[in-house]
């Protein structure tokens, strides 16, 4: 089921998934973009819009007064001369009036100022029907001029209240501005949170398969066989994924017939090699008869190999224990002292054969390990540093805790380890120079095995450079309920 969902959500290769991954975090970006030009190109046409309507507006305000003081110019000569042809040019001027008013109340005025322009109106309209009748009085030819004064200036002021329409649409074209200005500021910040979600989607569905291939191949490489390989992804991804499931079903056969190699060749080679043995002891102790001096050496011979054979078939049969059993801890806590103090105390008999001096410098150090295997490690260590002391040397265990991590270190005072050679000796299999008077050289499992256990302690074993000797330190983590 969830293969079958990750088919669903996946492409089918990781090269189409990061080029949707690429065009889906841009999308918002791009959108962004193209809203803010259509904002910037709608707030251009508003802007323009308004500033035409405010310029018409001024202009046809200006014209309205210059009318207004021409038509009570006329008026003021009419008053005065009585001349009836002067009335001609006041209708001509009056009809641009009209024409002029007309236009301003087409455009969008606000309350004020279309008031101002109806009252304006209005009055022209009255001070017309009292112009049509005959003069009377002089007070009334004073009040007909004076009405045309009022005519003049209700044209001011519909001029000055287009001068503050045109101050209030630049107002308002700023803040339509600095509001078009945050709004695109808000997208954009949008974009950019949207982009980076959904950057991080693409990265987590990207890096998923990939961790799970990186995980299954270390797995594979720390020789964990046991967990199914299943990566979730694009189908090459998922391809390779079912080769390295493959691969690790090949391992694990691989590894089935050489365990059942292994103990089949050691199970054979045992009998014949018993029967080696127990010849050679009985041609040693005489039983066929008095041996010279030379069939006694060749006898001597036979059994030396013989142990040694012996004992390379118990190594191989110790490996293949101890790799089996190497990720089966069963930790405690307890206090590497204890163990490092135990495992002296096994050597102390084969170091005082050899007059060699064990120093124990331990300071409690609790850790959250398998003790069982943790003394196996530190024996190992142990036992080459006894086995490579010159006789009368001395051999040091320290135990301290430091950076949060039990540390042991184990020094021996032999003639160290080459320099060709210090990055083979966690191999498995290798051997170094054999140790002083050593007549059967060792298997080179002990310091591998050491190395796969520190390691599955998730520890570090390092060959620390000393003058003399050898000085191996390994660092254990320290659990927080140990600590």
């Amino acid at each position: 089921m969830r293969l079958g969902l990750a088919h669903r959500y996946y492409p089918r290769s990781l090269l189409r998934l990061l080029a949707i991954g690429f065009a889906v975090v841009a999308a918002p970006l791009v959108l962004a973009l193209v809203n803010a030009a259509l904002s910037v190109q709608e707030l251009a046409k508003q802007s323009e819009s308004t500033i035409d309507q405010a310029a018409q507006a001024a202009r046809g305000s200006r014209l309205l007064m210059e009318q207004a003081l021409s038509m009570e110019r006329i008026v003021r000569q009419y008053v005065i001369l009585d001349d009836s042809g002067l009335l001609v040019d006041y209708m001509k001027i009056r009809a641009n009036f009209k024409v002029t008013t007309s236009e301003l109340s087409l455009l969008p005025l606000d309350e004020a100022q279309l008031a101002a322009l109806n009252r304006t109106i209005d009055w022209e309209q009255a001070l017309f029907e009292q112009l049509g009748k005959p003069l009377g009085t002089t007070t009334e030819r004073a009040g007909l001029v004076q009405g045309y004064v009022t005519l003049s200036e209700m044209a001011k002021t519909v001029l000055n209240e287009s001068n503050l329409l045109i101050d209030r649409e630049v107002n308002r074209v700023r803040v339509s501005a600095a509001d078009t200005q945050r709004e695109l500021y808000m997208q954009l910040y949008a974009a950019l949170l949207l982009g980076l979600l959904i950057a991080a989607l693409f990265a987590f569905l990207i890096a998923r398969p990939i961790g799970q291939l990186d995980r299954a191949i270390r797995q594979l490489g720390a020789a964990e066989f046991s967990a199914p390989v299943r990566v979730q992804g694009p189908g090459d991804l998922e391809y390779l994924g079912a080769q390295l499931e493959w691969l690790r079903q090949r391992l694990v056969t691989l590894e089935e017939q050489k365990v059942r190699f292994l103990r089949h060749v050691s199970h054979e080679l045992k009998t014949p090699l018993t029967a080696l043995r127990e010849g050679a002891e009985l041609l040693a102790d005489g039983t066929a008869g008095a041996l010279s001096a030379q069939q006694r050496e060749i006898v001597t011979i036979l059994k030396a190999n013989g142990v040694q054979l012996q004992r390379l078939i118990e190594d191989l049969l110790d490996y293949q224990r101890t790799v089996a059993a190497i990720g089966q801890l069963e930790r405690e806590p307890l206090d590497v002292a204890d163990v490092a103090r135990a495992v002296a105390d096994a050597h102390k008999l084969a170091a005082a054969s050899r007059s060699i001096k064990l120093e124990v410098s331990a300071y409690p150090t609790p850790a959250f390990a398998d003790q069982a295997k943790l003394r196996t490690l530190l024996d190992n260590l142990v036992s080459n540093a006894v086995k490579h002391s010159p006789e009368g040397g001395t051999v040091t265990i320290g135990v301290s805790q430091s950076d949060g991590a039990a540390c042991v270190d184990v020094i021996d005072r032999g003639p160290g380890i080459a320099h060709e050679n210090r990055e083979k000796v966690f191999e498995w299999f290798f051997r170094g120079a054999r140790a002083p008077g050593e007549r059967i050289q060792g298997s080179g499992l002990g310091l591998a095995i050491t190395q796969e256990l520190v390691r599955a302690h998730e520890g570090t074993i390092e060959l620390v450079d000393a003058s003399a000797g050898t000085h191996f330190r390994v660092r254990l983590p320290i659990s927080e309920g140990a600590a």
